[in-house]
C-alpha cells in the first residue's frame, strides 16, 4: 500500500489492546466520524485475512455502505482493509501499531484509488468534495477515541 494519508498518535495501551479494539469492525461505529456501523458479512464473526464486512456510512443527511475485505491481518501489529464496489478497489485504509515504551504508535494510512471520472458522483453521494482533507480529519478524530476510550 502506498497511502495518500498517515495520521500517527501515542496511545498509552498494549499493543494487543489496540489491536483488539481495531480490529473488531463491529466496534468502528465507536471510533470513527464516519461509519456509524459495520458488520461481518458472509457469516463470518471475527477478523482474519480475507474476511470480509460492510461498513454502514453517514455525513450529515447523506448515507451509503461499503463492502471491505481484509487483505492483511497480523495480530498485534497490521490491519489493513480494501473498500471496494462490484469488485473494484477504491479505497485502501490500514492500522500498523508499534510498541513504545509507553503503550504504542498507532498508524492509520488511506490510500484513494478513485479515478477522476468517479470523483463527482463519489462526492454527490457522500457529500464530501474535499476527501483528503476529510480524511485526514477523521482519522484524528479516529485514533484521538481509540486512545480516550483504551487509556482510561
Amino acid at each position: 500500500m502506498e497511502p495518500d494519508l498517515s495520521v500517527s498518535r501515542d496511545i498509552a495501551a498494549s499493543p494487543e489492546a489496540v489491536f483488539a479494539a481495531i480490529s473488531d469492525i463491529t466496534r468502528m461505529g465507536e471510533w470513527s466520524p464516519e461509519t456509524y456501523k459495520a458488520e461481518w458479512k458472509e457469516g463470518t464473526t471475527e477478523p482474519a485475512l480475507g474476511a470480509v464486512f460492510t461498513g454502514h456510512n453517514r455525513n450529515g443527511d447523506k448515507e451509503w455502505s461499503i463492502d471491505a475485505e481484509i487483505v492483511e491481518y497480523v495480530p498485534n501489529e497490521r490491519f489493513f482493509f480494501d473498500c471496494q464496489v462490484r469488485g473494484f478497489v477504491f479505497s485502501k485504509w490500514g492500522y500498523a501499531i508499534a510498541p513504545n515504551g509507553d503503550g504504542c504508535t498507532v498508524t492509520e494510512y488511506s490510500q484513494d484509488l478513485r479515478p477522476p471520472e468517479s470523483l463527482e458522483r463519489s462526492a454527490q453521494i457522500s457529500g464530501v468534495a474535499d476527501r483528503h482533507s476529510h480524511n485526514r480529519a477523521g482519522m484524528e478524530r479516529t485514533l484521538e477515541r481509540i486512545a480516550n476510550a483504551l487509556e482510561g
